[in-house]
């Protein structure tokens, strides 16, 4: 039984919901060696922790740098002083694997007659060259950065957004993100929210909840109803 009703369109975060982004570390794994899966959690911590300092800061710098940035605390931090694998692992960012649950989920979307659209930090190339990469741009048909506002999630602009660029109202808009902070932010904003819970992550202490929960983007066609 559908739990959103009303929907005419499905939006997605990209990292970590549509795109691994632990698999730039796996591409270059042997290089790493022991460290890669720590070095892959500092990684995303630190990229986090940037977007949400410099937004803070009103200091906005665009995802791409931003990334560079946390990988270079990494390399400091792992003490790995190799520049060619520093070039390597940011391509390899552009060009993350897509989840396997992702083509089949909007392949259905697209044939139940929702409309489709990635709300991200990312900057336009990097979604653009992802997207690409993974094959599924006949699939997807909105791409939205935050680089249009200048500011990163969870700041409400951000989700605004979504509401301008496809003209619709919050509450026929539904937001699925792997991050828990990022569907507390939609949540708090006024999107009906479900929260692809990939990590087995606890629910954040806010009073601001997703919808429904699930553990795969294989669950969602069945929660939404036009």
């Amino acid at each position: 039984m559908a739990v959103l009703s009303g929907i005419q369109a499905c939006v997605f975060d990209a990292y970590g919901t549509l795109f691994d982004f632990n698999s730039a570390v796996a591409r270059h794994r042997a290089r790493l060696g022991d460290i890669a899966d720590q070095f892959s959690a500092l990684w995303r911590k630190k990229q986090l922790e940037y977007t949400w300092l410099r937004s803070l800061m009103h200091r906005h710098a665009d995802f791409y740098q931003v990334t560079l940035d946390a990988l270079d605390y990494c390399l400091v931090a792992f003490d790995v002083m190799d520049s060619a694998l520093r070039l390597d692992l940011m391509d390899a960012y552009r060009q993350l694997d897509c989840y396997p649950d992702v083509r089949p989920t909007l392949e259905q979307l697209k044939a139940d007659g929702f409309l489709t659209a990635i709300l991200s930090n990312g900057s336009p190339s990097m979604l653009q060259t992802a997207v690409k990469s993974a094959n599924i741009q006949k699939l997807v048909d909105r791409i939205l950065s935050v680089e249009q506002i200048g500011v990163y999630k969870p700041d409400p602009r951000v989700y605004q957004l979504a509401v301008d660029q496809l003209a619709l109202s919050p509450r026929k808009i539904a937001f699925q993100s792997s991050n828990a902070w990022d569907t507390v932010g939609a949540a708090n904003f006024g999107l009906r929210v479900v929260w692809v819970n990939r990590f087995n992550q606890s629910p954040e202490k806010l009073p601001f909840k997703a919808d429904a929960e699930i553990k795969s983007l294989s669950e969602l066609a069945a929660l939404l109803s036009k």
